[in-house]
């Protein structure tokens, strides 16, 4: 396993006093909201099983999920809505959930790590991590608060909404979620630029 402070530490002994992780989840599925996560973690804190979320069971998730928010210097949650995604485009959508995840830190931090190879629409100083959320352990915590958070978010629709399944693919375009589709039509939560693709 890498060193998930690596890189942070370097960055903290440069100089840098606070820098947070940040990583969304839902860019791709044809449905639902994208929900961005932003972590201040204390320094060189330990959080067994930290590494890598999407190798992670949902259970392991959750259970991580309760031990991050409890010890997390600060942290932030926030959804860009299917409206906005339509109307912004995914990706600016998708910053524009890091950015309301980024203000509900208290305090804010000086540099912000972001997962990927976009950061232009950042609102504070930002530098991007390739493959962060298994290289950095702010971005790795992020990357769990909004997965869980969106998972959560497509179980209640699911309720809402039982004939497309959502508590199974998550509003991701699975077999199962294209035949419903086929079947039903789509919902008010489904992202219509998502779908002109479906054949």
């Amino acid at each position: 396993m890498t060193d998930l402070w690596e890189l942070e530490n370097e960055i903290y002994d440069s100089g840098v006093s606070l820098i947070c992780g940040v990583d969304e989840a839902g860019r791709g599925p044809l449905a639902g909201p994208v929900c961005a996560a932003a972590v201040i973690l204390p320094r060189n804190i330990e959080i067994v099983g930290l590494n890598d979320s999407k190798k992670l069971s949902e259970k392991s998730r959750e259970k991580l999920y309760d031990e991050i928010c409890e010890k997390a210097m600060s942290f932030g949650i926030a959804f860009a809505s299917v409206e906005e995604i339509e109307e912004l485009n995914i990706l600016n959508a998708a910053m524009l959930a890091m950015n309301r995840a980024i203000a509900q830190l208290e305090p804010q931090p000086e540099l912000a790590l972001i997962d990927g190879n976009r950061s232009s629409a950042i609102e504070i100083n930002s530098r991007c991590v390739i493959k962060g959320d298994a290289k950095c352990a702010d971005i790795a915590a992020a990357s769990i608060l909004a997965k869980v958070t969106r998972d959560r978010y497509m179980l209640e629709m699911a309720e809402k909404y039982p004939e497309y399944h959502f508590e199974r693919h998550k509003g991701y375009g699975t077999k199962l979620h294209y035949e419903a589709l086929r079947e039903y039509g789509p919902c008010e939560i489904h992202r219509p630029s998502f779908l002109r693709k479906m054949h």
